[in-house]
């Protein structure tokens, strides 16, 4: 198992708070939450199911890299 660390972006939206994580968004990973605790608990899943998809595909995992207006840092073990 490896750990990683992705940046992610949260801000209120017309329905409770969005999520996403720019690395990973091109694959799923985005999504929300009624509240900012749900949005993250959901961006977590997200990316832990984005992740398991690219390792069973052989595919390379992105380097995690700055982005403008980030918020959190979300650690995902798979």
């Amino acid at each position: 198992m490896k750990t990683y660390q992705f940046r992610v972006v949260i801000e209120p939206d017309e329905d409770g708070w969005f999520v996403c994580c720019p690395l990973l968004e091109r694959y799923g990973a985005a999504t929300g939450g009624d509240t900012r605790e749900e949005a993250l608990k959901n961006i977590r899943e997200a990316l832990e199911m984005v992740l398991e998809t690219l390792i069973e595909l052989n595919m390379p995992i992105p380097d995690n890299e700055e982005a403008a207006g980030v918020e959190e840092l979300i650690a995902v073990t798979v």
